[in-house]
């Protein structure tokens, strides 16, 4: 039976391959191994975690996280060509566009072990996102291309890539996504922190919106910080907000010395299915994710993206993202017309229903066979 070695470096990673291993375990004509290459070691990927995913824990740790993305990268590599070399795999495919997508594309190409990108093509045209190099590279030695949206394949093409290796499939992160809502319509989410946030808001507001903010140009320039967080605090005087703060912006925050007011709920990082129970039922999502930008485009949620570029122009082109750039005067006014019921809804893109990974499966299948 042929093999595949599936590459997750981060918790979103394994968001985006358990649709996949899910598939993989329905279809029964492929072997596989979940191989993490410990990028970002996170105490909270535990048994539930995995259980909660629907797949079993990784059958490799590599360990080789942690140092610049050049050290990071360096150590990944060496780790995943020993992993290749003492046990080949038929394939290696390959998610998204952290470091890890790009050390083991690398490897697996340099081995001739085939390689399959899932998210290929995506494109912000920002090279200064250490992601937007890692997409490049990845799709420009990958072998088979699973598109999630036609800016992909435009892309693609555009970039010499033979028609016959690129697949428009969907989105594997709303197959999760969706899977997730089904299991958190039975799951008691009293326990959740921010479930007494949610409930009373809804009970006396009736509404609220939820806030992300990571990215190093949002976040590291505390001018650009101090703007953006001005335009959070006159927004939170209309609509209450919770802030789930990423370890780089709580930073921040306390270095610049922004204070963002008594209006604004702030809260620890969030776990996938709690933060998940949070932004479904939110009036809006204000953010700088691209992840949030296609789960809020999925289930209809109105989002006020804080970039002035987007990988993923589906979730503007025919979904409910908006994107509002940095300037605190467009980000408050594309928020007060989704207060004033005008914000986008939009539609949930081509192919988006949940059944990627199966189409992801039954290619792989094909292509190994032949």
């Amino acid at each position: 039976m042929k093999k595949i070695y599936l590459v997750a470096g981060a918790r979103p990673n394994f968001m985006k391959i358990a649709p996949i291993v899910r598939a993989l375990q329905a279809n029964g004509s492929l072997a596989y191994s979940i191989v993490h290459t410990g990028q970002h070691y996170d105490y909270q990927m535990n048994d539930v975690f995995f259980e909660e995913l629907g797949i079993p824990e990784p059958d490799i740790f590599m360990a080789a996280g942690g140092g610049s993305h050049s050290q990071q990268t360096a150590k990944i590599m060496v780790a995943f060509e020993e992993l290749c070399q003492s046990d080949r795999p038929d394939a290696v495919l390959v998610v998204g566009d952290v470091n890890s997508t790009l050390a083991c594309s690398i490897v697996a190409k340099k081995l001739n072990i085939p390689v399959s990108h899932v998210e290929a093509g995506l494109r912000s045209g920002d090279m200064t996102m250490p992601e937007e190099i890692n997409r490049i590279v990845t799709d420009s030695i990958s072998d088979l291309f699973f598109v999630t949206e036609p800016s992909g394949i435009e892309n693609l093409k555009r970039e010499g890539k033979d028609a016959s290796s690129i697949h428009y499939v969907g989105h594997v992160m709303v197959d999760n996504l969706l899977y997730q809502v089904e299991r958190l319509a039975s799951t008691d989410t009293s326990a959740y922190d921010t479930s007494r946030f949610k409930a009373a808001n809804l009970a006396n507001e009736g509404r609220y919106g939820v806030v992300t903010l990571h990215r190093p140009g949002n976040v590291d320039d505390p001018g650009t910080m101090a703007r953006i967080c001005g335009a959070l605090k006159e927004i939170s005087c209309e609509l209450p907000l919770i802030f789930p703060v990423h370890p780089r912006t709580q930073g921040n925050l306390e270095k610049f010395g922004i204070e963002l007011g008594p209006k604004i709920t702030l809260v620890g990082p969030q776990a996938y299915m709690p933060f998940l129970n949070l932004w479904k039922d939110a009036t809006v999502v204000l953010t700088d994710s691209g992840g949030l930008q296609e789960e809020t485009t999925a289930m209809g949620v109105p989002c006020i993206t804080i970039r002035n570029n987007t990988e993923r122009p589906v979730t503007v082109e025919q979904g409910s993202n908006v994107l509002a750039g940095t300037d605190p005067v467009n980000i408050v006014a594309e928020t007060r017309k989704v207060l004033l019921g005008e914000g986008k809804r939009g539609q949930r893109p081509h192919l988006w229903d949940g059944k990627a990974a199966e189409r992801i499966v039954a290619i792989l299948a094909a292509e190994l066979a032949g």
